[in-house]
């Protein structure tokens, strides 16, 4: 029963949540994040009763489904909605809170420096935008946003927000903290052409200067 009261939570929450969502019925019959919620939850039972090759080919099978790797170790609160989902990758001691949101090619993973708890945990109703990639064991607070394609390598504090790469805070508890929007995230490739552009148009002119020399050495060799 416990099993089927989740599920419900989990539908219940998407209805309210999903503007796209007619029915429960239809969240259910269709939504392959919902798909690979549910699923989940019975490989993460197994996986707690040490039943770990069930539990990972559970999880291996409805990855190939759905497109969503959720590691059945995992701890997923109720209300999760995966939107869309392709691509969504969800480490071994990930912990997600209630009410989370989570869209497609988002990552929640390790870095592999660390051991035991290595993966990084979500308070509740947090949002991770498309892409974002949430790397090592630390907290996400409770409100917090992450926005799509942002690199998450340190703690974010509840009611904030997380833009670029690596991601910094640029909104807490409603007042701005950096002048930075989705269009303006500082982008380090950039960045770094931008140096090497300039390195290079010091050594353009210091070559240029070294032929000024010897061609005015070989001018006066000739005369």
């Amino acid at each position: 029963m416990g099993f089927i009261k989740e599920i419900r939570k989990d539908l219940r929450s998407i209805m309210e949540r999903d503007p796209a969502a007619s029915s429960e019925l239809e969240v259910l019959l269709t939504y392959t994040g919902v798909h690979a919620v549910i699923v989940h939850r019975a490989a993460h039972w197994f996986y707690k009763r040490g039943h770990k090759i069930i539990a990972r080919v559970i999880s291996q099978i409805m990855r190939g489904i759905t497109g969503i790797e959720i590691h059945p170790g995992a701890k997923i609160g109720k209300g999760l909605l995966i939107d869309h989902g392709s691509g969504v990758v969800i480490g071994e001691t990930a912990e997600i809170g209630d009410y989370c949101l989570l869209y497609q090619g988002c990552t929640l993973g390790g870095t592999g420096k660390d051991h035991g708890k290595r993966h990084p945990t979500l308070g509740n109703n947090v949002m991770v935008g498309a892409g974002a990639k949430i790397l090592g064991p630390f907290k996400v607070g409770d409100n917090a946003k992450i926005a799509a394609n942002a690199v998450v390598l340190k703690e974010v504090p509840p009611n904030s927000t997380a833009v670029g790469v690596p991601a910094r805070i640029v909104r807490q508890n409603g007042k701005r903290t950096l002048d930075l929007d989705q269009v303006h995230i500082p982008d380090p490739v950039a960045a770094e052409i931008a140096r090497n552009r300039k390195r290079l148009a010091a050594l353009e002119k210091r070559i240029a200067e070294l032929e000024a020399i010897q061609n005015g050495k070989k001018n006066k060799e000739e005369k």
